[in-house]
């Protein structure tokens, strides 16, 4: 918090639910998806760090068809009519 910001405070529900006021949201650009951390010091104080989400690697990627109806699966290219790969053995 920035000095001379007045504290922020909130109420914990009765399932141990808090609600982050909005100024801190935006302040700290918590947004959905992100964690909170929480931890305390063998003093009882509580510090919570914001742990953004992220996406995985390949998000900016763009999908390739890779044949068949998007359930089959491909493990087997080339096997399919292999007895040894026979879903029958």
């Amino acid at each position: 918090m920035a000095t001379g910001d007045p504290p922020e405070e909130t109420t914990v529900s009765d399932s141990g639910m808090v609600t982050i006021p909005a100024a801190l949201r935006r302040r700290l650009d918590i947004e959905p998806g992100d964690k909170l951390r929480w931890t305390t010091d063998s003093e009882g104080n509580l510090s919570v760090a914001v742990v953004k989400q992220h996406y995985g690697a390949f998000d900016d990627f763009e999908p390739v068809q890779m044949g068949g109806g998007g359930s089959d699966t491909h493990g087997l290219a080339g096997y399919e009519d292999d007895s040894a790969f026979s879903e029958s053995n």
